[in-house]
């Protein structure tokens, strides 16, 4: 079967088709830049077109004629390469569908790693864990890491590990063995424009996992119904694995408990394993001395890592990048009390990406109004007056963690490289 896979470097689309080109299919792509995600795949032998004008997919179809054409959320309906499938009938969907295929076709059990916050984490976890206790894997992690690609099939596997991500409702395809929701925080506005809407498709996704294994204080929040569908885990758990941050024993607790459920390994053995985890990329990834890069975009997320910087040292210097306006409308009441374990804070503007073009573009000024330490906050722009304070900060011996999800990571790392 011939795959064209539209939007391939990002990190929803791009490890889903290094799993189809492991798995025997025929794969080639395109996006519109290039990425570390293209290079993985480029390296593994896949072909990838950087334009996504349509020319590239009608010479690949007129050489060998595509089957399915898998293409990521952000498209729009008029995209030529959509068109152009569309117009000689050629089958297009989004990942789920073709994921769903794939794990059907070999007969794998759906491990589904779920959650508003630590979904790339926790699956990194399980499938570092199950890689070193000598388990076989397929999984497919949404960045890169250090152990192996960013998705993979491995024919030997039992089991498929997958982040299953509630934007774009893309956890609700699936039917999993055994689901692990990490935490519960209303969040996408863009797809749920309501906390009941966000909840309900929670609750659906629990319906659908044949057993799931939470935090109680989650269990609470969604108003899940108890059964002996699922494993329900106090919130006073104190978790026995030995790593930085308490959110990250957290997740590794749900990976420790899903490996017990799956009767894989002994508990000490489970443990060692997960003690020796070193992380994804994107999540608290020191990528310079005294420097640090991190996803998190939401109020819960940027406690939970300056917690975690505030454990390494005792001075720290955040550099913010606040994601998308229309969450920021959602979320700006919440920024309070989470930025108490940095010293300095340089505010950058919010990073615009799927905006309403109706909403009033929120300022650096009107987000930090609740905040609780004003004393050090510096607005600031992505530029070289900013790189200066930063190469200060760490000089001094402070560490600086540079945050958000949008341009902030690919910006720090080009100055490194200067």
């Amino acid at each position: 079967m011939n795959i064209y896979f539209s939007g391939i470097g990002g990190v929803g689309i791009g490890p889903l088709a290094r799993i189809a080109y492991d798995a025997g299919y025929s794969v080639v792509g395109s996006d519109a830049a290039e990425s570390t995600i293209v290079d993985e795949l480029r390296e593994a032998g896949v072909v990838v077109n950087i334009g996504q004008d349509g020319t590239f997919l009608e010479a690949c179809h007129s050489d060998a004629p595509i089957d399915w054409l898998v293409y990521t959320s952000a498209l729009p309906e008029d995209h030529p390469e959509l068109v152009f499938a569309r117009e000689h009938g050629i089958k297009t969907s989004k990942r789920d569908e073709f994921l769903s295929h794939i794990i059907n076709e070999k007969g794998l059990k759906l491990i589904a790693v779920a959650g508003t916050h630590g979904k790339t984490t926790t699956t990194g976890m399980l499938v570092w864990a199950l890689k070193k206790l000598g388990v076989p894997v397929s999984y497919s992690i949404g960045t890169t890491i250090s152990f192996g690609p960013s998705g993979a099939y491995d024919p030997e596997s039992e089991f498929f590990v997958y982040e299953c991500d509630e934007y774009d409702r893309n956890f609700l395809h699936y039917s999993p063995a055994l689901s692990l929701i990490t935490s519960f925080d209303y969040d996408h506005p863009d797809t749920y424009p309501t906390q009941a809407e966000y909840t309900d498709a929670f609750l659906t996704f629990v319906k659908t996992s044949a057993h799931t294994i939470l935090w109680q204080n989650d269990a609470e929040a969604m108003t899940v119904s108890l059964n002996n569908s699922l494993w329900v885990l106090p919130a006073s758990e104190q978790s026995q694995i030995k790593l930085a941050g308490e959110h990250n024993r957290r997740n590794a607790n749900l990976v420790l408990k899903a490996i017990e459920y799956l009767n894989l390994a002994s508990n000490n053995l489970s443990v060692e394993a997960l003690e020796s985890f070193p992380g994804t990329n994107r999540r608290f990834e020191k990528i310079g001395d005294n420097l640090y890069s991190d996803y998190g975009h939401h109020p819960v997320e940027i406690a939970a890592t300056l917690s975690m910087a505030k454990e390494i040292s005792d001075r720290v210097t955040l550099v913010y990048q606040p994601h998308q306006n229309q969450r920021q409308h959602l979320i700006k009441d919440q920024y309070s009390n989470q930025f108490e374990n940095a010293e300095t804070i340089f505010w950058l503007p919010t990073y615009l990406s799927r905006e309403d073009p109706m909403q009033a573009i929120l300022t650096p000024k009107d987000l930090i109004v609740n905040i609780t330490n004003k004393n050090d906050i510096r607005f600031a722009e992505l530029d070289d007056k900013l790189w200066s304070e930063i190469s200060r900060e760490r000089n001094e011996g402070k560490l600086v963690v540079c945050m958000g999800a949008g341009t902030i990571d690919s910006w720090v790392r080009k100055q490194l490289q200067k």
